[in-house]
């Protein structure tokens, strides 16, 4: 059972034969997730999937719309949903701009002092939510993250990666140029050592497993924002063929989660091969 001094259950839904939570997580900002547990986790440990939803996104819209819970309950797989963003952090202009602070939280560490107290998504997600899930006796182990986070950690703690409709070089687009000059003091140079995947993978020079997919009707993709082809360069260049990294143009999909639910099973099959 779930510490109540370290979760609060706020509701619970049964789906596919299993089970989805939603925890309220107590810290110095309270913070939403969502969780699914397979129908047989009360029985055995079973690996974990994180879903990190984009801009303007909370914790719900990957659970209520991504079309995930049939493929992971067939595979056995539990799936964690974050928030985007700290709420509630009271920074000066943190909710002026759909894409910048509230909603729009990078999954990094804020060190620009306005926003450094609150806006550390990186730990939250690394360090903050397994340690709570741990602590609170849920039966799950493994993890998987988003492009940067996979790429950056040095302990492996991720098993495989996948991504859809990714900003895979945010230094060299108009959404992360903003976001990093915002968050952090060093701007895209400092950016470029962690939070760009497109700069990791240049870097990594053990095996990766990464899928990445994108839709050639995305708006945001035709706008430059998301730059698949530049990582694919990256990867390629930095010894890492199709194997290993796989980025897949699909043709006429957009950039909404009617994209995401077509290819969820893809994902989570592909995660299954790493994660079981």
């Amino acid at each position: 059972m779930a510490n109540p001094e370290i979760l609060e259950l706020l509701s619970t839904n049964k789906v596919f034969d299993g089970e989805l939570r939603k925890y309220k997580f107590k810290a110095c900002l309270n913070a939403n997730f969502n969780l699914f547990l397979p129908s047989h986790s009360a029985a055995a440990h079973v690996p974990l999937l994180v879903y990190l939803a984009g801009l303007t996104c909370t914790e719900d819209n990957g659970a209520q719309k991504g079309g995930f819970f049939g493929p992971a309950a067939a595979k056995g797989i539990a799936l964690l949903f974050p928030d985007t963003s700290p709420r509630g952090a009271g920074v000066e202009g943190e909710d002026k701009d759909w894409d910048f602070g509230v909603g729009a939280g990078f999954y990094l560490n804020a060190t620009n002092p306005a926003f450094a107290k609150h806006y550390n998504m990186l730990t939250h997600v690394t360090l903050e939510l397994p340690q709570v899930l741990s602590t609170a006796g849920l039966p799950i182990v493994c993890g998987h993250g988003a492009l940067t986070l996979y790429l950056a950690s040095k302990t492996n703690q991720y098993r495989s990666v996948s991504a859809f409709s990714p900003i895979c070089n945010p230094i060299n687009c108009p959404w992360g140029q903003k976001a990093f000059k915002g968050y952090l003091q060093g701007g895209t140079t400092e950016a470029a050592e962690q939070y760009d995947a497109t700069e990791l993978i240049k870097k990594r020079t053990d095996p990766v497993r990464i899928l990445i997919d994108y839709g050639t009707a995305d708006n945001f993709y035709k706008q430059g924002q998301l730059l698949p082809e530049n990582f694919v360069k990256a990867a390629r260049e930095a010894g890492h063929d199709e194997s290993q990294v796989q980025v897949r143009s699909q043709d006429g999909y957009d950039h909404s989660y009617f994209f995401i639910s077509t290819f969820a099973t893809d994902h989570i099959n592909f995660h299954a091969e790493f994660l079981l």
